[in-house]
């Protein structure tokens, strides 16, 4: 059986929707309390049993790069200083058996090319692909559930979620039936569909387990939606003669793509945060009870 070792980390984007903020820091480095979107997206994988680390870049993304690389600087004072709990914390960005190579996307042509760049390492094993936008807060990290399904069916898996209809142009979004408990049959899969043109309510957010025959569709499909090269169209293309199956994950998908989206993530994982989530708790509650006595 093969194992799914490569996790490709699309991050080439822009993020406009975050200016000013990402005009010289890359949006995949926005914190979450005191982390960064990707790292996240990394630490799902990798508790997922992944071990290299593919990041699809672009120019202005040297942030992401420094941030998993060693910082020997930093390091050399944290242990002068004696701050071994921060130290520690640093080393273990990337654990000594995990990998990370950086491919460079010349050209902002699409998520379906990001994607395709990473060929030449994958080579023909299965791998995930994770977009660092949407951030995971779940008991089982999703990918890990995902492999466990890749694992029970030997099928390309999409991650998706139940999406009002008047959301789908933002999503591709899946024609299938139920199948077993949370996976569902994929029969037909369109880009951000109208609302009266859309398949199904269940859309494909940024967690998906591929075969490696992916590459074959991604190289061949014609540019879709935006004039961009579209992974959904090459998954469309992979339907025609393989298996993909649609997976209802357990958990709660935050789009920090979005600022409402980015504000209600923050607030989740701070509440959560074993340092300051009881403190920050009181705090809402106070504040609160101070806009209510307001009102």
């Amino acid at each position: 059986m093969d194992r799914v070792r490569k996790a490709v980390f699309p991050v080439a984007g822009l993020g406009t929707r975050f200016l000013p903020a990402t005009k010289a820091s890359p949006k995949e480095m926005l914190p979450v309390v005191d982390k960064p979107l990707i790292q996240y997206a990394v630490e799902e994988a990798i508790a997922a049993g992944c071990d290299q680390m593919i990041f699809i870049t672009g120019r202005g993304k040297r942030a992401i790069a420094d941030h998993f690389d060693v910082s020997y600087e930093l390091e050399a004072e944290l242990e002068k200083k004696g701050k071994n709990a921060l130290l520690e914390q640093v080393r273990a960005i990337v654990p000594s058996n995990v990998s990370v190579i950086h491919l460079r996307q010349p050209y902002p042509l699409g998520l379906g090319h990001a994607v395709s760049m990473a060929r030449p390492v994958v080579g023909d094993e299965p791998f995930a692909v994770l977009l660092a936008d949407d951030l995971m807060l779940a008991d089982e990290p999703v990918l890990a559930q995902m492999v466990d399904q890749y694992h029970r069916y030997q099928a390309g898996i999409l991650g998706v979620e139940e999406i009002p209809y008047e959301h789908s142009v933002r999503y591709g979004v899946v024609e299938a039936r139920a199948w077993d408990e949370q996976i569902y049959q994929v029969s037909r899969i369109v880009e951000k569909p109208k609302p009266e043109e859309a398949p199904s309510n269940l859309g494909v957010v940024g967690r998906y387990i591929l075969p490696a025959r992916i590459f074959h569709f991604l190289e061949n499909v014609s540019t879709g939606a935006g004039g961009e090269i579209q992974l959904t169209d090459a998954i469309a293309k992979l339907l025609s003669e393989r298996q993909v199956l649609a997976y209802r994950f357990h958990g709660q998908r935050f789009d920090c793509g979005d600022k409402l989206g980015y504000l209600q993530a923050t607030i989740n994982f701070a509440l959560r945060h074993p340092e300051v989530g009881s403190a920050f708790n009181r705090y809402l509650q106070e504040q609160c009870q101070s806009m209510s006595t307001a009102d």
